[in-house]
C-alpha cells in the first residue's frame, strides 16, 4: 500500500477506538500533516451522526475547547492538531487536565523520525513533549503494513482504559510520512486479522471496573456523625451537590461550600466572616471535616483546615494529593454522590444536631452589612456591588463560567449562588483559555451560559471569541474592565512597582473585539442597567459582551475596608 493509504487506515484505527470508547466530539485545528485524521474523523462522523467536529484556528484556544466539552460531559474529547509548534500549543490545556482530571485525546501529528533534529521543516521533538502532564503517552511509529492493525488496537485501547481510571490526557504521537494526500487503495488483506472487531462496536480489549471499599469508613461513620462536623463543598455537579445536601439535612451540620459546588448555602460569606473572631471561635468547635471536592478557593477556608485538629476526611473521585495542608487522615477516592448517599443511609439521629447554627444568624448579618457598606441601594457600579447583587442576575435555565483571578473570589466572599451548573477552570487556575473552555462547555450543555471574568484574561483569550460568533445560544459574557490586574490590589506588592510589573494597565475597551467577531455589544454604566442586561442577553440567540468598566483599585480598597468592619463587628 502506498503511504497516504496506510496513514489513512492508522488514523481510521485510532479514530474508531475512541469512539467505541465513548469519544463523541473531535476538536480539529487546520493542517497538512495531521490530513490523514481530519480526513478520517470526517469519515467516522459521516458513519456515525453522534460524532461532532468542531473547527478552531488556534491550537491554544482548542485545546481549552475541548477541555470544556470534557468538562461539561465527563467523556473523553480528541484533539487533531499538526506537527510543530501547534502540538505546543496545546500545552495550557493539558496542564490543567491533569489537575483537574478532564480527559483529552491529543492526536497530534508528527514529521517521521528520519525527518526530526535535521532540519527539515515544521519539525520539532516531539515525545515527551507534554511531560508529566499528560498522565498517558503512546508514540507510535510510522505507519507500516509491517505492524500488525492488532497490535495498534490493542495499545490504544490500553491507553484509553488507563485514561478512563486515571482521567487526564492521552497523547498519541502520530508520525505520518508523505504522501499525504491520494486514493484510498483496497486494505481488506491488511485488515484481515481485525475483521471480526469490524462486524461489532466492542473495544478492541475489555477490562473489569475498579470498586472502592467503603467497608471500613462507613463503619467508622457510625461514631464520627454524632460528633460535631463541618461539611465542605468544593467542585462538584449538580447531582454530586444534591447528594451532599441530602447528607447535610439529615446532619444538620454546618455546610461551607465554593462557587464551584453547584449551590450556595445558608452559611455563605464564610470567607470573610471568618476574619471575625466570635465567629472563627465558634467553627473550632467542630470535631469532624468531611470535605467533598476539592481546588478551594476561600484562602480564609483553606488556613481552618490546616488549623484544625480534628478528624479529617476529604472525598475525591480522582485519585492524587488533593491537600495543600498535607493534613492526616482519610482519602475516599470514589464518586462523591455514590459516597454523599451511602453516608446518609447510615446517618441516624444526630446529637449534634444544629450545633452551629448561630454561624447563619452570622451569615445573614454579614450579608446585611455588605449591603449596607456597599450602597446598593444607590445602584452604584462597582465590583463588589455587581459580587453581591449577582445571584439575582442569573436566569434559572443559565449556567455559569467563573473566571479566575478577582472573578471567583468576588463570588465566594459577596454571593450566595442558587442552585445551578457552575463551571471554572481550578486546577492550575490560569487566566487564560477561559472563553474557550465556556464556548466547550456550552456546545455540550445546549443551554443559556453566564460567564464573569476579568478584563486582563478577556484579553488573553481574545482569538477565542471566534468561537462565540454565530453562537445558536444565549451567552452573556461579562467582562469587568478594571483595566488590568486587579488581584493585585489585593497582594503585598510593592507599591513602586504595581503598575508597572503587575497591574499593568491596558486603557483597552472591548467594543471593537465585539465588533471584530460580530458579537453583540453593550456597556451599562449602573447596576441596574448591568443586572438588566445581563438577564436580556440570557433569552437573546448569540453573543453579547457585557463590558463593565470601574476604577482601578477600587475594588482592593473596598475589600480591605470591608474585611475590616466585618472583624470587629457582633454578628452573633
Amino acid at each position: 500500500m502506498k503511504p497516504s493509504t496506510i496513514n489513512r487506515i492508522w488514523a481510521r484505527l485510532i479514530l474508531m477506538s475512541l469512539q467505541r470508547a465513548g469519544v463523541k466530539d473531535i476538536c480539529i485545528a487546520p493542517g497538512s500533516r495531521s490530513t490523514p485524521l481530519t480526513l478520517e474523523a470526517e469519515r467516522l462522523q459521516s458513519l456515525e451522526p453522534s460524532i461532532r467536529l468542531h473547527t478552531h484556528f488556534d491550537e491554544r484556544g482548542l485545546g481549552f475547547l475541548a477541555l470544556g466539552l470534557a468538562k461539561a460531559s465527563d467523556n473523553p474529547v480528541a484533539v487533531i492538531v499538526t506537527s510543530g509548534t501547534a502540538v505546543a500549543n496545546l500545552l495550557p490545556a493539558v496542564a490543567e487536565s491533569r489537575l483537574t482530571r478532564e480527559k483529552l485525546v491529543l492526536l497530534t501529528a508528527d514529521r517521521p523520525p528520519e525527518l526530526i533534529q535535521c532540519g527539515a521543516n515544521q519539525a520539532i521533538s516531539q515525545q515527551g513533549i507534554f511531560s508529566e502532564h499528560a498522565e498517558v503517552t503512546s508514540f507510535l511509529p510510522s505507519p507500516t503494513e509491517h505492524i500488525s492493525p492488532a497490535w495498534l488496537l490493542s495499545i490504544v485501547s490500553e491507553g484509553l482504559h488507563r485514561q478512563s481510571e486515571l482521567g487526564g490526557s492521552y497523547h498519541i504521537n502520530c508520525p505520518f510520512p508523505e504522501p499525504l494526500y491520494g486514493e484510498m487503495e483496497d486494505a481488506s488483506s491488511y485488515l484481515e486479522p481485525v475483521r471480526t472487531w469490524f462486524e461489532n462496536d466492542e473495544p478492541y480489549l475489555s477490562f473489569t471496573p475498579s470498586q472502592a471499599d467503603l467497608s471500613q469508613p462507613l463503619r467508622d461513620w457510625a461514631q464520627l456523625q454524632h460528633q460535631k462536623g463541618v461539611l465542605v463543598v468544593g467542585k462538584a455537579s449538580l447531582r454530586e451537590r444534591q447528594a451532599i445536601e441530602l447528607l447535610a439535612q439529615k446532619l444538620q451540620w454546618p455546610i461551607l461550600c465554593d462557587p464551584q459546588a453547584s449551590q450556595g448555602s445558608a452559611f455563605a460569606g464564610f470567607d470573610v466572616w471568618l476574619q471575625n473572631p466570635t465567629c472563627a471561635e465558634v467553627l473550632k468547635q467542630a470535631d469532624v471535616i468531611v470535605q467533598f471536592g476539592s481546588r478551594l478557593v476561600s484562602k480564609r477556608l483553606g488556613q481552618f483546615i490546616k488549623q484544625f485538629e480534628g478528624t479529617y476526611w476529604l472525598v475525591e473521585k480522582h485519585p492524587g494529593r488533593l491537600d495543600p495542608s498535607h493534613r492526616q487522615g482519610l482519602r475516599i477516592n470514589a464518586p462523591l454522590a455514590d459516597v454523599a448517599l451511602a453516608l446518609t443511609e447510615m446517618t441516624r439521629d444526630n446529637e449534634q444536631a444544629h450545633w452551629a447554627d448561630a454561624l447563619v444568624v452570622a451569615s445573614q448579618q454579614y450579608f446585611e452589612r455588605l449591603v449596607a457598606f456597599n450602597g446598593l441601594s444607590d445602584e452604584s457600579l462597582s465590583e463588589v456591588s455587581l459580587a453581591a447583587d449577582f445571584s439575582h442576575w442569573l436566569s434559572k435555565e443559565s449556567d455559569l463560567f467563573i473566571g479566575n483571578s478577582m472573578a471567583i473570589r468576588l463570588l465566594d466572599m459577596c454571593t450566595q449562588l442558587p442552585e445551578k451548573a457552575v463551571f471554572a477552570n481550578r486546577g492550575a487556575s490560569g487566566i487564560d483559555g477561559l472563553i474557550a473552555t465556556a464556548s466547550g462547555v456550552q456546545r455540550e450543555r445546549q443551554r443559556p451560559m453566564v460567564m464573569l471574568m476579568g478584563d486582563t484574561s478577556a484579553l488573553y483569550d481574545l482569538n477565542s471569541l471566534a468561537l462565540l460568533a454565530n453562537n445558536p445560544q444565549p451567552f452573556a459574557l461579562i467582562i469587568i474592565n478594571n483595566d488590568g490586574g486587579g488581584i493585585f490590589d489585593m497582594l503585598p506588592v510593592p507599591d513602586a512597582n504595581k503598575e508597572t510589573f503587575y497591574r499593568m494597565p491596558h486603557g483597552i475597551d472591548f467594543s471593537h473585539a465585539a465588533t471584530m467577531f460580530g458579537l453583540n455589544y453593550v456597556c451599562p454604566s449602573s447596576l441596574e442597567s448591568a443586572r438588566a442586561q445581563c438577564i436580556d442577553a440570557q433569552s437573546a440567540l448569540g453573543t453579547t459582551v457585557i463590558e463593565l468598566k470601574v476604577g482601578a483599585g477600587e475594588c482592593g480598597k473596598a475589600l480591605k475596608a470591608l474585611f475590616g468592619e466585618i472583624a470587629n463587628a457582633e454578628l452573633l
